[in-house]
């Protein structure tokens, strides 16, 4: 016997007919004998249309601004998951199954107060352990908590992989099945690359950098949760079979597992290719050179909420001036730009230069911590492809590369197969 939690994303709960295909992959493991928790998404689309309600309710008559009470946002949007754990809850009874739904606050998951991003700051999963205990299986409405001023939060887009993990956690469950409409981690994306393979395995560290470098198999924060806690995740289809063979499979059902890499016997040098377009980047030509420049730039766009990525400085010969380089989403360009201007005189820079429809792709793996020359391979390659490299950053498992827009499928797919990853 086993304790598992088991998390079903949008798509897996759009309707009731697929919500009855998920009860049917919860009885299996109740009918095999296992401890089950539940926790579930709003049903797909459900949650883009309680925003726009919030939207539309909070704007003045007239008025084309959406400024709204992030409480009341959460308590809205928060509604879409309490429908389908009530739902799923009612049909797994109808199939035997004894079942009942939870709400985060009931949990209880307790988080900060940061409404519309919170974060789970604590999760007492007493109940929910001694109701294990009785044979009765959790609904839990993911992406979702309370916080200290007694209201419902909302952990942000993507948040109910947060919620399963940190309840795998606090459950002390000996896995976490995260079900989705992927039947696992690739080597890339297959819509790019048809010769993309499933990995039988990825590491927590991995995993998280494909997560933020532009693969959406997992948010990035539960990957952050599973890998400190040492939540052995799994990632499933919840379209297979729920009674095909293998399913039920305790130590290796059919997906990808994600773990501590000493459960890796076999490291490859590279893993996976990951990619995120709509990238733009920020140059600021002639900087005065002394110390507190850089906080003087990155502060203020911290401040505005403004994710910056690759940075990259080139000091003059003289020592008196630098370049500034880096990378912000399309999407923050003129906010970006807005507070460069504001603190242009205070920084001390002569002009922004700005480029946008750029892309980052990645190389990662662990393996290249043990093996030289992974970096020289790659450029290599996209060099052999006229494809000019932009800009570059490292870390001890990966490799990013900053290139024109255009070039992104034949970047992701020389690179993939230029370290054998279309090969079995």
């Amino acid at each position: 016997m086993a304790r598992i939690v088991m998390k079903f994303g949008g798509t897996s709960v759009a309707d009731i007919g697929r919500i009855r295909n998920v009860a049917r992959h919860v009885k299996r493991e109740v009918d095999a004998g296992h401890e089950v928790a539940v926790v579930v998404s709003a049903m797909a689309g459900k949650t883009n249309e309680l925003v726009g309600w919030v939207r539309e309710a909070s704007r003045a008559e007239g008025s084309n601004l959406n400024i709204y009470d992030a409480r009341e946002y959460d308590a809205v949007v928060a509604s879409g998951e309490q429908v389908t754990s009530g739902l799923l809850a009612l049909v797994l009874q109808s199939v035997g199954v004894d079942a009942r739904s939870w709400q985060g606050w009931q949990v209880p998951v307790r988080t900060d107060n940061a409404h519309g991003a919170a974060r789970i700051q604590e999760i007492d999963g007493a109940e929910l352990i001694r109701r294990f205990g009785i044979g009765q299986v959790a609904v839990v409405s993911g992406f979702q908590g309370i916080g200290p001023d007694n209201r419902i939060a909302t952990l942000g887009r993507g948040g109910s992989d947060t919620s399963a993990v940190a309840i795998a956690a606090a459950v002390k469950a000996d896995r976490c099945d995260i079900y989705t409409d992927v039947d696992g981690v690739y080597t890339t994306d297959p819509r790019i690359e048809p010769k993309a393979r499933r990995l039988p395995k990825i590491s927590f560290e991995e995993m998280l950098e494909m997560a933020s470098l532009g693969a959406k198999v997992l948010q990035v924060r539960s990957v952050e949760l599973a890998m400190v806690h040492k939540v052995r995740t799994f990632v499933r289809s919840s379209f297979d079979d729920p009674d095909a063979p293998g399913m039920g499979d305790l130590l290796n059902p059919p997906g990808t597992l994600i773990c501590d890499e000493d459960e890796i016997v076999e490291q490859q040098v590279v893993t996976g290719i990951a990619y995120a377009k709509d990238e733009a980047q920020i140059s600021l030509r002639r900087v005065a050179d002394r110390p507190g420049v850089a906080g003087g730039i990155f502060g203020p766009l911290a401040e505005a909420n403004i994710n910056v990525d690759m940075i990259v400085q080139n000091i003059s010969e003289d020592g008196k001036s630098t370049d500034m380089t880096f990378t912000v989403p399309s999407g923050d360009v003129d906010k970006a730009l807005a507070v460069l201007d504001r603190v242009k005189q205070t920084v001390g820079f002569d002009v922004i230069q700005h480029d946008e429809g750029m892309s980052k792709v990645s190389v990662i793996g662990i393996g290249m911590r043990s093996h030289a020359g992974v970096a020289a391979t790659a450029f290599n390659a996209l060099a052999e492809k006229s494809i000019n490299i932009r800009a570059i950053t490292t870390s001890e498992i990966k490799i990013s590369i900053l290139i024109d827009g255009p070039y992104t499928e034949l970047a992701v797919r020389t690179l993939h197969s230029v370290y054998g990853l279309d090969k079995q």
